[in-house]
């Protein structure tokens, strides 16, 4: 009798694993609404060091210039035709949100007024920053005086950010007195007190900041040198 043939080595079988714990979700940081993080509303910071390009993101700049500039209709011009979205305020129509008791600068610029003014412009001041938290660009346009520190640039800085971006809009006084001509209601200002903002104004020569001579240039031609003069600014190139 055939011996019996000896059995086969059954194959090694490979230790199992043990499944991986299933992830926990990462706690729900405060300031989050579903699945949206909401960004904070922290002022616009300029840019450590000159940019081979635009950076992106929104952008926070401040239109100045005298009465009768067209700053306001420039602004919302520039607002309108941006890519991207952009929000515009103007100053004086903030200021004038006060109905009972508006303290109109015209009638003489006292405690009553500056208060006002200094209200308005944080007003405006948190807007643009809420603007800018939500990726909304906002152009702001007041008549700021270089020889007024105390509700001057240094406040919008402030309640803005050091990366504001700040441009002068100063066309020649017959521009201005021409401009201011054509308007009506309180917003129409007497000649002399025209010109004595514009004189305010030259100030602004002096300054560093970029200014445009817009005597001859109609509102899209303005905006497109505004354009100019902001991404110069961007790019860390001298403004001529």
């Amino acid at each position: 009798m055939a011996p019996a043939p000896a059995p086969v080595p059954a194959a090694p079988t490979a230790p199992v694993r043990a499944a991986a714990p299933a992830p926990v979700p990462a706690p729900v940081p405060a300031g989050a609404t579903g699945h949206f993080l909401l960004p904070s509303g922290a002022p616009v910071q300029l840019p450590s060091h000159p940019q081979p390009h635009a950076p992106a993101g929104p952008l926070a700049v401040l239109l100045i210039g005298p009465a009768g500039a067209g700053k306001t209709t420039v602004a919302r011009h520039w607002a309108e035709r941006r890519p991207t979205p952009t929000a515009h305020i103007s100053l004086d129509d903030v200021r004038e949100w006060v109905q009972s008791g508006f303290a109109n600068p015209q009638s003489g610029w006292n405690n009553a007024s500056e208060a006002q003014y200094r209200l308005a412009r944080r007003t405006c001041g948190f807007a643009c920053r809420n603007y800018l938290a939500n990726g909304i660009s906002c152009i702001i346009d007041d008549a700021v005086f270089p020889d007024r520190p105390a509700i001057g640039l240094g406040g919008w800085k402030r309640h803005i950010g050091p990366g504001m971006i700040p441009v002068v809009l100063l066309p020649s006084l017959d521009s201005v007195l021409s401009r201011n001509a054509r308007r009506s209601g309180n917003r129409r200002l007497s000649d002399e007190e025209v010109a004595r903002i514009h004189g305010r104004m030259a100030g602004w020569y002096n300054s560093g900041l970029p200014i445009i001579d817009n005597s001859h240039l109609d509102v899209a031609a303005t905006a497109a040198e505004l354009d100019r003069v902001i991404l110069a600014r961007l790019m860390g190139i001298p403004v001529r």
